[in-house]
């Protein structure tokens, strides 16, 4: 065609019109083309970014369906559509013309497609002895600009992916700080701090449930952050002494006989407040802190795990896997109570493929329970602080 034309049929000219065609014109096709239904789903993930909605992708969806090639390249009169105004609005189902008009207006605001208006308006291609001559919508800013809205793109699914970090690291460290405040009530009832971070905790747990943006969720993260560093100053050195005892009495057998037959053989006691009571009906444990030390048993559950007869009853179920017979497990029961014997199991599934044999493990921690010598408080702890050799 000899002659591209710039102002839209019965259109307003302005300023930025003119800035898009300038642009469009002094851009050159990439020789290789792009692929338009990835063009297509590059622009859907960026449409916030350039103002446009779902509906407007869905419009351009349609209008690059007339297209007859898959790569979008080569003349500029090849990248005209044509389809009439009924014909887009069937391959939309029905949408009606007015609002297809105006997502397309929308498309075209956006400088992904240009209007090439006939001299009467209508939409038309033929075949001239100079060459072709298309009338309609104009694919080619979608093709010049493709680099670019790829860029626009990646950037939303980088801030995307940074929303999902952050709401991720929120929801733990919230969980760690109800777990945390629970066994700070247990470990020094003294102190009036435990129920204002618990508060925190299910606040922030409220809070996740609505759409938050970054702000709010870095608001909290620092709020959450501040309490863990309280929370912590305060129990880490009340754990390591309960690990520091407890370990001398609950390091397992990895290498040989001898060195079960070593630990057997030790005697000393912990803290009385921590010697197991079969007649007591649930642990002192908070089964949320159990369940955030010890997550491997969770996956054998068929639902979430809520209560502490649940618990009892998947570590029923999962005992005959870890190789523990019968009679071991019964003497655990006996020992420590059904709910205290399913927390060991746990904290030793959890640690699994470090240990040679888990039913000689468990018999002598349960030997070591009857001599008031060992309670799962001061191993769940451990595995909680990620210190798997004093568990």
């Amino acid at each position: 065609m000899g002659y591209s034309p710039v102002t839209p049929f019965r259109r307003a000219v302005d300023a930025a019109l003119l800035e898009r065609d300038r642009r469009q014109a002094a851009n050159s096709l990439p020789p290789q083309g792009i692929n338009k239904w990835e063009a297509l789903r590059e622009i859907g993930v960026a449409r916030a970014a350039l103002g446009l909605t779902d509906r407007d992708i869905a419009v351009l969806q349609a209008l690059i369906s007339f297209h007859p090639q898959t790569i979008l390249a080569g003349n500029r009169a090849d990248l005209v559509v044509h389809a009439s105004n009924e014909a887009i609005c069937a391959r939309l189902n029905g949408m009606p013309c007015s609002t297809m008009r105006r997502h397309l207006a929308a498309l075209v605001a956006a400088g992904v497609v240009a209007r090439r208006d006939s001299p009467n308006g209508k939409r038309y291609a033929r075949q001239t002895a100079g060459g072709k001559v298309a009338f309609g919508f104009d694919l080619t800013p979608l093709v010049q600009r493709h680099e670019e809205f790829c860029a626009m793109a990646e950037a939303v699914r980088a801030k995307a992916e940074r929303f999902t970090r952050l709401r991720e690291t929120v929801s733990l460290m919230r969980r760690d700080l109800a777990g945390l405040a629970l066994w700070g009530e247990e470990c020094r009832p003294d102190l009036g701090l435990w129920p204002r971070l618990q508060d925190l905790a299910a606040l922030t747990a409220r809070a996740l449930r609505r759409k938050l943006d970054m702000e709010d969720l870095a608001a909290l993260e620092a709020a959450l952050a501040k309490a863990l560093t309280e929370a912590r100053d305060i129990l880490e050195p009340v754990s390591a002494e309960l690990s520091s005892n407890h370990a001398q009495n609950e390091q397992h057998h990895q290498n040989s006989d001898t060195e079960l037959k070593e630990l057997e053989d030790r005697k000393e006691h912990a803290d009385a407040a921590a010697a197991p009571d079969p007649d007591r009906p649930a642990p002192r444990l908070p089964l949320g802190l159990v369940l955030s030390a010890c997550p491997e048993i969770q996956t054998y559950a068929e639902t979430p795990l809520r209560h502490w007869h649940q618990l009892v009853r998947l570590a029923e179920t999962v005992r005959p896997m870890m190789g523990i017979s019968p009679d071991g497990w019964n003497e655990a029961r006996e020992a420590l109570g059904p709910e205290e014997a399913a927390v060991v199991l746990a904290a030793i599934l959890q640690r699994f493929d470090q240990l040679k044999s888990p039913g000689a493990y468990l018999r002598s921690l349960v030997r070591k329970a009857l001599e008031g010598a060992f309670s799962p408080g001061p191993m769940v702890m451990a595995l909680m602080k990620g210190d798997r050799r004093a568990a």
